[in-house]
């Protein structure tokens, strides 16, 4: 597919929180945290919304790119954990961008952390299809919330709150292409992350109590790394055929950011080296499906992405699943 970023932006809550003040409201020994997460500091929202943070992130995206929010005509959210079960996140922010009533289409996916590839290969297929021109892409996450903090401390330290977006359009000249999208899923591990109330598992009035014990996010670390170390590999080397890259012509790798310790192994188990993967997980912490596109405008503004420049995408996500892109900037 011929699709060029044109623009990205991030957001994040004005409140930083560390570590240490962690271990201070917890009453837990200093230092353990980030020994145990390897973060140093999370940032987390007080006053701002879900919505405040897209529409921020949408907004330096748009300005990027070099266009008012009219010219869009698809918005696709992509976010793990949405603003309310119904209606979806998109038309929201559609709304507070400004954007008139009947002039994009506005929707959801959720592939919860893998939300941001998902949303921006649905986007991608569209104008490749020419069901549209312009399409703002965007992962909203208020991670902090619902968290274990009584009974797994370690890893309620891991997430964070933040957003980002990504404008895409039809590219016109050598560069912007999608050589390949990979996703496999192991529902064999479905339990092994998950948040079970909020859908229709639990009614809230026929079982409150299961359905107060199972709002709290819950993770099997253990299983989740059996998987992963199992066939997360052969993973990677599938996506880099189907693009037709050789594992040395790939010139940055942007992953989820589940934590400092997952992207070293993430290194150490494909091959990467690891000044090849944009790593910012221990001043962000897990920022779920907005850990991609963060972690992309960050490496953007750095300018670790000119013209031409082969990016992989990578991520892991409850179900479970793999995901990629191999992009060409």
């Amino acid at each position: 597919m011929r699709i060029k970023i044109i623009g990205t932006g991030r957001a994040l809550p004005a409140q930083c929180l560390t570590s240490r003040d962690i271990e201070k409201q917890l009453g837990l020994v200093q230092g353990r945290i980030e020994a145990a997460t390897g973060i140093v500091e999370r940032y987390v929202c007080e006053g701002e919304s879900q919505i405040d943070l897209a529409c921020a992130a949408a907004r330096l995206a748009l300005a990027e790119a070099g266009i008012e929010a009219n010219a869009v005509d698809l918005v696709v959210g992509g976010c793990g954990v949405p603003y309310q079960p119904l209606p979806s996140t998109a038309p929201l922010v559609m709304q507070r961008l400004g954007l008139a009533d009947g002039s994009a289409a506005a929707f959801d996916v959720n592939s919860t952390c893998l939300g941001f590839l998902t949303a921006f290969e649905t986007a991608s297929r569209m104008i490749e299809a020419g069901q549209c021109k312009t399409a703002l892409v965007f992962s909203s996450e208020i991670a902090s919330r619902a968290l274990p903090w009584k009974e797994q401390p370690e890893i309620a330290a891991l997430f964070g709150d933040g957003a980002a977006a990504a404008v895409l359009r039809k590219a016109t000249t050598g560069d912007g292409k999608v050589l390949a999208n990979l996703m496999r899923t192991y529902p064999s591990a479905y339990e092994a992350c998950s948040i079970g109330s909020g859908g229709t598992r639990f009614d809230f009035h026929r079982q409150p109590e299961e359905f107060s014990r199972h709002s709290l996010f819950h993770m099997d670390g253990k299983e989740l790394f059996r998987v992963t170390s199992r066939h997360f590999n052969s993973f990677v080397s599938d996506l880099l055929a189907r693009a037709g890259w050789r594992h040395e012509d790939v010139d940055l790798v942007v992953p989820h950011q589940a934590s400092p310790f997952a992207l070293a192994h993430m290194a150490r188990q494909t091959g990467f080296a690891r000044e090849k993967l944009v790593d910012i997980a221990s001043h962000h912490g897990n920022q779920i499906a907005a850990s991609i596109p963060f972690a992309l405008d960050i490496a953007r503004r750095q300018g670790r992405i000119p013209p031409g420049a082969k990016v992989l995408f990578l991520g892991t996500s409850a179900g479970v699943s793999f995901g990629g892109m191999a992009l060409e900037a």
